[in-house]
């Protein structure tokens, strides 16, 4: 099981040392490092997230009011040179909380924990009931943009672009924007035509015009691959026999 992880804290030292450690064991996975909340909000809304490492002391928000007004938040360790917030860090649930600074043997027992934690959320019922037979795959959907409700035929979606608290859905005949987050948006689509390249960009898959390294071109527009998600894209190509 491989756990996605992000690390927040406004010290790069103590995100270099952070990084450092993840890197030293295969089942976790840096999303990325953030240097602030701010930072790692957009984060969570782009990117799926197993596991926070957050620190408490930071500018503008410190981490406990950031996880105050997050709805849906990762598990927590925390990371901080102070031990009077202890307690306020185990009341919001933390996996475990660690003094700067961090020694590898005590990382490496937190996110055990972690790993424990996930695994126990992860196991399935003994007995299930069978599963229903698939509903059929609708053709479309509604979105809200310019005040109305407008429908959006799959078969006409070219590629969809992330841009802030926006989404950009460009068809063959026009642009479409809307405020909705990735993560949301390929809810909505259907996994079979569409794929997540980027952390700004969702392509319709039987609209690839051509593929070149790390770029995808559809019509004029050129969309590059991003790093977390170029194995997926890779293993598409391979099942498709695009040599």
């Amino acid at each position: 099981m491989t756990i996605r992880c992000i690390a927040v804290d406004d010290e790069p030292l103590a995100l270099d040392i952070i990084e450092s450690y993840i890197k030293k064991l295969p089942f976790l996975e840096l999303v990325q490092t953030c240097s602030s909340a701010t930072e790692a909000m957009q984060v969570l809304q782009d990117e799926q997230v197993d596991l926070m490492f957050l620190d408490i002391e930071m500018p503008e928000l410190t981490g406990i009011q950031f996880l105050n007004i997050l709805k849906h938040q990762p598990l927590i360790i925390f990371t901080t040179a102070y031990p009077n917030y202890a307690l306020e860090g185990f009341n919001h649930d933390a996996v475990d909380y660690l003094l700067k600074p961090i020694p590898f043997d005590r990382f490496l027992k937190a996110v055990t924990k972690a790993q424990e934690r996930l695994q126990h959320n992860h196991t399935p019922a003994k007995a299930q009931a069978p599963a229903p037979a698939p509903a059929p795959e609708q053709e479309f959907m509604f979105v809200k943009a310019d005040y109305k409700t407008i429908r959006v035929d799959f078969q006409d979606i070219l590629w969809i672009e992330g841009l802030k608290d926006y989404i950009i859905i460009q068809t063959k005949d026009q642009k479409i924007i809307t405020l909705l987050s990735m993560n949301k948006m390929m809810e909505k689509l259907p996994s079979t035509r569409f794929l997540r390249v980027h952390r700004s960009f969702i392509v319709a898959l039987q609209k690839i015009d051509s593929i070149e390294k790390s770029r995808i071109r559809i019509r004029s527009k050129e969309i590059p691959v991003g790093e977390v998600y170029k194995d997926q894209f890779l293993k598409w190509v391979e099942e498709n026999n695009i040599q």
